[in-house]
């Protein structure tokens, strides 16, 4: 006896009914307190996505794709956004109580008799209108802080890795949640059919880089249907295992096979009604269609040289981060709502200055290079650019301090990220930290915040977008979030 038939005779008529009431309840009682979420809401937006959650928008979207340029190991903001001149002063002075406020620091430190301030090595320069101050490392994104909005003071709970990557992607430092991909694509489909609604880019590292793990759960669909994963595009070889035909299967025998393939399946999931079946009978479609989709995504011989030269020389490397920023902005282009570009190697707890001066150019030009590319196909004004990792860098020195090097433990009080497009107000700087860039002293913004406003700019109130599990209606920002109007154009 399968196992949903065993569940359904071991149900009592008693539970069927009682949920089956508390079920009708809800309807009713959501129509009446909420009718948008039952029915069109005529100041939204229509869907043209066929698997959308959403038949319209909450409100009217100022972005209809997103693609997260993340940081992944945490790049330090006290070594590229955050000018700090006055820690000049307090070189190998131990980091004021005042400051710390007792707060607790990672066990990679708490030992060290001592936390030396290390003010950066790296020169800042002002860029833009409003005189922004850009560490020299990122000359190119200086050169186009007019069109950003750096954000100084995110911040989060958690203070190692992976509950942190773990709680920016899916909104809960406990695995197990679905990724804001995942998110977008259940609640807003796609409009391309041969693509998937979220696709992620995993980029190279230079040679010696320090990182920690990425898992696949990081782009997952959790506990929704996996069509709502995210699907990760390899750098070598196939951009997707068995995308390929085998030698001598061609097109029409490999549709033959799907087609039977797709009518067994169909049998099973009229058998027990496992909705996993659907998602995988489709999930097969979408693959078929891919064989002729991906090759022409990931062919860039009908770039112009002016915009490959944009990118650096790079660009022609299949798995670099410039390919992958190329790649992300034809995946735009395609219709693609959610791409996620993954840059590791910004674990910089020793040896700070040589290593972020290896990663920092493989970051610079090529995120640069995107919204610039965006800007002058007419993209960005409907595309938000989001650049960051998981955490910051404390101002204290990890391990030995000298005039020259250093290294720099987690931080999670305070980090930069920057924003772009997509109806974000362009040139300027939001929220403030305090001189030792240790704590927010103006305009906080937690990481539920930021995915709000993320949501929000893409016609989605983050509240309303829900999926009930177990009894529960989840949602990204679990009961938490604010939109963050201040950074809205």
């Amino acid at each position: 006896m399968n196992a949903f038939r065993q569940h359904a005779l071991q149900e009592t008529r008693r539970y069927f009914f009682g949920r089956s009431a508390a079920g009708l309840g809800t309807a009713a009682l959501a129509s009446v307190m909420n009718p948008g979420l039952l029915t069109s809401n005529a100041a939204g937006a229509e869907q043209s996505s066929e698997d959308a959650l959403l038949s319209r928008l909450h409100h009217p979207p100022t972005a209809k794709r997103v693609i997260w340029l993340f940081m992944a190991d945490a790049p330090s903001q006290l070594d590229l956004y955050d000018y700090k001149p006055k820690l000049d002063e307090y070189f190998d002075k131990d980091l004021p109580e005042s400051i710390r406020q007792g707060q607790r620091i990672t066990t990679m430190t708490s030992g060290q008799t001592r936390l030396p301030v290390a003010p950066s090595v790296f020169r800042f320069s002002r860029h833009g209108q409003q005189g922004t101050w850009i560490s020299d490392l990122l000359p190119e994104i200086g050169s186009i802080v007019d069109d950003l909005c750096i954000v100084k003071t995110v911040n989060t709970e958690a203070i190692n890795h992976d509950p942190a990557i773990t709680y920016i992607q899916t909104g809960s430092q406990i695995p197990g949640r679905p990724s804001m991909g995942a998110w977008v694509s259940y609640g807003l489909g796609s409009p391309n059919r041969d693509l998937p609604a979220f696709v992620v880019l995993h980029s190279r590292m230079p040679s010696g880089s320090q990182s920690q793990a990425l898992f696949s759960r990081l782009w997952g669909s959790g506990f929704m249907s996996t069509r709502h994963a995210g699907v990760a595009l390899r750098s070598v070889g196939d951009p997707v295992l068995y995308l390929s035909n085998p030698n001598g299967v061609d097109a029409a025998t490999r549709r033959r096979m799907l087609d039977g393939l797709s009518e067994l399946n169909q049998q099973r999931l009229d058998t027990v009604g496992d909705p996993e079946i659907a998602s995988r009978i489709s999930q097969y479609e979408m693959a078929f269609r891919m064989q002729t989709s991906v090759p022409d995504l990931t062919d860039i011989s009908d770039e112009p040289q002016s915009v490959l030269d944009m990118y650096g020389p790079e660009v022609k490397e299949p798995g670099t981060f410039a390919y992958n920023c190329l790649l992300a902005r034809r995946l735009a282009e395609r219709g693609v709502p959610f791409t996620q570009v993954f840059l590791r190697g910004w674990d910089h707890h020793g040896g700070l200055p040589g290593a972020i001066r290896q990663l920092a150019p493989a970051a610079d030009r090529p995120s640069a290079a995107l919204v610039k590319d965006l800007k002058q196909r007419g993209m960005l004004d409907d595309t938000l650019v989001i650049w960051g990792g998981e955490f910051g860098r404390t101002v204290y020195s990890q391990g030995t301090l000298t005039r020259d090097n250093y290294g720099r433990d987690h931080h999670p009080r305070n980090f930069t990220m920057w924003l772009a497009g997509g109806g974000i107000k362009a040139g300027q700087v939001y929220g403030e930290t305090d001189d030792f860039s240790y704590n927010v002293v103006d305009k906080p913004v937690h990481i539920h915040d930021l995915n709000a406003t993320i949501l929000h700019t893409l016609g989605v109130n983050h509240e309303q977008l829900t999926y009930r599990f177990q009894g529960r209606d989840f949602r990204l920002t679990d009961v938490h979030g604010n939109i963050i109007r201040d950074i809205l154009s």
